[in-house]
């Protein structure tokens, strides 16, 4: 480790970049101190530590929810309007194409969409909170000028974090998004811990202390598992004769990841399972008949074990095969490969090769899609066995909580270190 420090310390870009991932976060977890004006919030982290699904929100706000921060919503908004744009392309071939066929330029514009979408999204859902908290008697709001100015400051809040997390992706190391997430778990990490053990006789919670344990554990090694998992492809050179000297005539490998799409799915899924979530908790207080039975479905739908655990891993599932097409074309590959002289042996250069490549894909990445999903729902899955188990258990629902934060915490950890290991390896290449 303090020869990996001492080697990226060397690198004046790679150092440059940590250092401005890490000034980012920084400036995150200073908004996250600065409270929404104008709300007394005595009540409110009790309300929310009593709610899993704003508890579970909470945390990857990094108690921002819960101390009524500026950016209590996280990037909750600029997530759902990513997955609708996302999800958008498969209906309408104008914003396809501006995505996969018009480069650079059109995925900018398409990003910019998705930014002008999170705004009402953002108002929509600080409106949302303000009124639940409201009718349960958490807060109370004096005037309707006090509304506004709150919903323009959470909107304001979440804005800013979407811009640090561009910011980082940009300009820093990693994906910005999933690192700002990681930080709010990370400094969540301690008031969990310090309220676990605050609960008076610990010893009859080491059962479950243990349990807690042996989920981490497993959700680390299927993680790791399935980051380091890939099939490599062989790829052959033909031989160029350039004057005297002659190049290529290798062989190597094209390495396809089982899961190519890291960590983003399970943000996806998460963000996608809470964003109805904290609608029905208003439609709930709605005096009208058909929004309250939408509520109590819904609800009824997060609250079933069986119910939130299918729709965890089907999320899981869809979006890993949908993010790997994202990040990885075969169609791009395939050309790259021919432009440079590379053939799959047996395999035509150019779209039999892209062919080749999208069939080997998918098959790897259904195995990778499943364990994912797994690997994902293995902590609901435990929560609803353990109390037929351990009837004497009380903080079950924290498995699921900290295993979901495990899961991201350390598939974040495992994606920014490749990141870095591809940084160092081209320094060490470029200087040989």
């Amino acid at each position: 480790m303090i020869e990996l420090i001492r080697r990226i310390w060397k690198m004046p870009d790679l150092r440059t970049k940590l250092l401005v991932v890490f000034g980012l976060l920084v400036v995150f977890r200073f908004a996250a101190a600065i409270p929404v004006p104008g709300i007394d919030t005595s009540k409110v982290a009790g309300f929310i530590q009593s709610n899993q699904i704003f508890g579970l929100l909470n945390l990857f706000t990094g108690g921002s929810l819960e101390s009524f921060s500026i950016v209590m919503l996280g990037v909750g908004p600029y997530i759902t309007a990513t997955i609708i744009f996302q999800l958008l392309t498969m209906i309408f071939p104008k914003l396809k194409k501006m995505y996969y066929e018009e480069g650079e330029r059109g995925r900018q514009r398409f990003n910019q969409y998705a930014r002008i979408i999170t705004v009402p999204l953002a108002m929509l859902q600080g409106y949302s909170f303000l009124r639940l908290l409201e009718s349960q008697q958490v807060i109370t709001l004096s005037d309707p000028l006090t509304v506004v100015t709150d919903i323009f400051v959470i909107t304001a809040g979440t804005i800013l974090l979407m811009w640090l997390g561009e910011l980082i992706s940009e300009r820093g190391i990693g994906n910005g998004v999933s690192l700002i997430i990681f930080a709010g778990i990370i400094s969540s990490l301690p008031t969990l811990v310090y309220r676990l053990l605050s609960q008076g006789d610990q010893i009859s919670h080491i059962p479950e202390y243990i349990l807690f344990a042996l989920v981490a554990l497993i959700v680390i090694g299927g993680v790791v598992l399935i980051n380091e998992g890939q099939r490599q492809i062989p790829v052959s050179y033909a031989k160029r004769i350039r004057g005297m000297r002659v190049y290529g005539g290798v062989s190597s490998h094209l390495p396809l990841r089982v899961n190519s799409a890291g960590v983003i799915p399970i943000i996806f899924a998460l963000s996608i399972l809470l964003f109805p979530g904290i609608i029905a908790q208003v439609l709930t207080v709605v005096n009208f008949g058909p929004a309250v039975k939408i509520a109590e479905a819904v609800n009824f739908a997060i609250q079933n074990q069986a119910i939130y655990g299918f729709l965890y891993f089907f999320f899981v599932f869809v979006f890993t095969y949908f993010y790997t097409s994202v990040v990885f074309d075969a169609k791009e590959v395939s050309q790259n490969l021919q432009k440079s002289g590379g053939f799959i042996p047996g395999i035509r250069p150019g779209p039999s090769t892209a062919v080749f490549i999208s069939h080997i894909l998918n098959r790897i990445t259904l195995a990778g899609a499943v364990f994912l999903g797994s690997i994902a729902v293995l902590p609901t899955v435990i929560q609803g066995i353990v109390p037929m188990v351990l009837p004497s258990a009380t903080n079950v629902s924290n498995l699921t909580i900290g295993g979901t934060s495990v899961l991201i915490v350390v598939s974040v950890v495992i994606e920014t270190f490749k990141q870095i290991g591809a940084q160092l390896s081209l320094h060490d290449y470029e200087n040989t």
